[in-house]
């Protein structure tokens, strides 16, 4: 044994930290060793970020969305046996009562309507694909808004018949809120009346889209066999009992001119995102891979929408649009998303969908089950494994991961580790919708989601002690999952108020309550979520002027109120010369603010005020916050009357499909409801009637809409805006408040 120190390497010394003793042949053999364990253990860390990157480029987090009974759930459970998820085909209005997969609560089974968002994961053709479906009714719009808020793509599905309607509208609103890509489907092309391209081309006029009819029927309606690919120019039918075997056959020859007309307009218009495309076009060479990378192209920035036709219940068309989910809509690592940083005044941070970044993870829903909270959370960036620490970055607690899961539907699927991109949810985690997880190594927060304002309230009375307990649990967690729920006390009746997006979501609701809290409850009469806000200017000079043994209470300010028009209430400071001390501003500002929950006229928030304080005076001893804020409360209330002050009820807007036969019958039924028609659209044998009505008039029209027209029209509405109400509802709401407060 002797040192070895001369052949030894400085990075060998510098990395051993020690002077090895030993023999000189095994010196060299331990060197290699090192050498090429070092090399295996960074292969191997290659290869593990090489598997993580292959498997977000081949990962797509989609949404459902669509207007109500245009065949979501009823695509989705096609989705799911094509896939293999699901070994058997259930309906919405299943004979058996099973319901399809994705509507698992009693409510919605029994109702055949989505209530919910519903989360699966499935497999096609090596690529994984997070689905959230989601409901077409606007009074649950909320579960449309948090589920794209975390989706990189999404699927529009239209109705062959009905085109593009009213919720069709508000779901492409919130898709371009959020900039996330689609694919539009036209389903029900077996139903009778269905016209394709005239639903193409109401994307284009109505929703001003660029959209491309990527294949063209075989035969309508009850003749509906299948669809010829414009870009491969080959026909596909549907066989089986399923429809699971796909049959590839030459374009019959009464299409074929057709199919080249409606292909060279196809090419027309995704050449315009290929130069390559453009040249191969002009040659006459053009090949499937640069179609469909054009196509790519132009859907990812959000200037193309390829169209798609089929009809999900006879089992025809779904895997093309499968192979276009993975084709056109993106990967996570091609979808941009942002923090805010906190630690650098919230300046804006670019997430890497990276499994190898610090973690970031959103939490979009939440869900209350019997194991406990489940929170469905969306994976930016980094990875999570059971066990692993997190960071609730609002309340700044940390928590330990006990469960990870993978949803399908109702059913959960327990997993190990998820990284970035993906869709799981948690157990034992206490948040709340829309809260940020990290690994503590960043301080950054995602922006939450859009909430709309309820525009409806109920007073609900438990009949006994255990019903009012079991109310409480119901209405905490009621208000946890869903941001558009609200809850309160009304401090003169002492009623519970629950307060919601429309009729059936209160409904809904309360049905909740009876079955699985077993709440025995009353319900009062629907409240209107009216307004006031004043119509007029005025200046205010008032003084707040307080004696007591001690020190006394001194405050003035003067200033004006006026009308504002962009947005609920806006402070304006107009000092000057210090006639109010800097640090009496904010209260002054604050008690402004504390007049506008509840109005002298009827009671309601007040909105659309304009506060500008321009002059005051203090005292050196007797002025303080309190003297300040009261000062504000007294100037509030002098100015208020003088500036006239109005009611605004909320509009909602209205669209009625009926059969032509009934339009007059429609259009009187809405008249009497105060409504102001916007238009009438007659297509063949239907009509859509788009109206602006009031809320308080549109209680139980669904009974009065169905008994005028023999129970063959349908209704959609949703807030549309605020409106003055007129003079003779607005005395008679004014005598109702002023009569139920002199019986509190």
């Amino acid at each position: 044994m002797y040192e070895q120190t001369g052949s030894m390497s400085n990075a060998f010394r510098e990395n051993a930290k020690i002077r090895l003793v030993i023999p000189n042949p095994f010196y060299y053999i331990y060197w290699l060793f090192c050498r090429k364990f070092g090399t295996l253990q960074q292969e191997k860390i290659n290869g593990k970020q090489k598997h993580m990157i292959e498997n977000m480029q081949n990962m797509r987090n989609i949404g459902i969305s669509a207007h109500i009974d245009s065949g979501k759930t009823t695509l989705t459970e096609r989705i799911l046996y094509y896939t293999k998820k699901i070994h058997a085909i259930h309906e919405v209005h299943d004979k058996e009562g099973a319901g399809a997969t994705m509507d698992y609560m009693d409510l919605e089974k029994e109702r055949g309507i989505t209530i919910t968002s519903a989360s699966t994961n499935v497999e096609w053709k090596k690529y994984s694909i997070n689905i959230i479906d989601t409901p077409g009714h606007v009074d649950f719009t909320i579960e449309v808004e948090r589920s794209l808020r975390v989706l990189d793509g999404a699927i529009l599905v239209l109705c062959a018949i009905g085109g593009v309607q009213s919720q069709s509208i508000t779901v492409d609103r919130q898709m371009n809120r959020y900039k996330v890509p689609r694919i539009a489907f036209i389903n029900k092309c077996d139903r009778m009346g269905a016209d394709p391209e005239k639903v193409t081309a109401q994307l284009r006029d109505k929703l001003n889209h660029n959209a491309v009819l990527m294949q063209i029927p075989i035969g309508l309606e009850s003749d509906f066999q299948g669809m010829v690919d414009l870009i491969r120019m080959k026909a596909y039918y549907f066989d089986g009992s399923n429809g699971e075997t796909i049959r590839e056959q030459d374009i019959p020859a009464a299409l074929l001119e057709k199919a080249r007309e409606k292909r060279d307009t196809m090419l027309d218009n995704v050449s315009m995102f290929s130069d390559r495309l453009m040249e191969a076009y002009l040659e006459d060479n053009v090949t499937e891979n640069m179609i469909r990378e054009a196509v790519r192209k132009g859907t990812l920035s959000l200037q193309l929408t390829p169209v798609f036709i089929g009809s999900a219940f006879k089992n025809k068309g779904v895997q093309p649009l499968l192979d276009a989910v993975v084709d056109y809509l993106p990967n996570p690592t091609e979808v941009q998303n942002t923090a805010l940083n906190k630690g650098n005044n919230e300046a804006p941070m670019v997430l890497e969908s990276k499994t190898d970044a610090p973690l970031v993870m959103l939490a979009f829903k939440l869900d209350d089950t019997r194991f406990g909270q489940l929170t469905y959370v969306r994976i930016y960036q980094g990875n999570i494994k059971k066990g692993d620490e997190i960071v609730n970055i609002r309340t700044g607690k940390t928590t330990r991961v006990g469960r990870l899961i993978r949803m399908h539907a109702d059913e959960m699927e327990d997993i190990t580790e998820a990284g970035a991109g993906d869709i799981v949810a948690l157990f034992g985690v206490d948040c709340a919708s829309g809260d940020t997880f990290t690994s503590g190594e960043l301080n950054v927060t995602l922006t939450s989601m859009f909430v709309p304002k309820p525009v409806i309230s109920l007073s609900i009375k438990p009949k006994d002690n255990k019903s009012n307990e079991n109310m409480a649990k119901a209405l905490n967690r009621f208000v946890k999952e869903d941001p558009t729920f609200q809850t309160f006390v009304d401090p003169e009746t002492n009623d519970t108020i629950i307060k919601g997006m429309g009729e059936l979501h209160l409904d809904i609701y309360v049905e909740r309550m009876r079955r699985e809290y077993k709440v025995d409850l009353e319900t009062g009469a629907p409240q209107v979520a009216y307004r006031e806000s004043i119509s007029q200017s005025t200046v205010f000079d008032y003084i707040h002027k307080k004696q007591t043994g001690g020190a006394g209470q001194y405050g003035r300010v003067a200033g004006i109120m006026e009308p504002f028009h962009e947005g609920d209430f806006e402070f304006e400071d107009r000092i000057k010369g210090g006639a109010i001390p800097l640090e009496y501003i904010p209260s002054c500002k604050k008690g402004f603010e504390q007049c506008l929950p509840k109005g002298s006229l009827i009671g309601f928030p007040i909105v659309g005020v304009k506060i500008t304080i321009n002059d005051g005076s203090y005292h050196p001893v007797d002025s303080s916050d309190m003297a300040f804020q009261h000062a504000a409360i007294g100037a509030f209330r002098q100015a208020y009357l003088k500036c006239k002050p109005v009611i605004l009820e909320p509009i909602m807007r209205v669209s009625v499909e009926c059969p032509s036969e009934f339009q007059g019958t429609v259009l009187g039924t809405l008249n009497q409801r105060r409504g102001m028609i916007q238009s009438a659209t007659e297509d063949k044998n239907f009509t859509v009637i788009e109206a602006e009505v009031p809320l308080s008039e549109m209680f139980g029209y669904s009974t009065i809409l169905r008994s005028a027209t023999q129970g063959k029209a349908e209704f959609t509405m949703e807030f549309a805006q605020y409106r003055k109400v007129p003079e003779s509802i607005s005395e008679q709401l004014k005598k109702e408040y002023a009569e139920n407060k002199k019986k509190s």
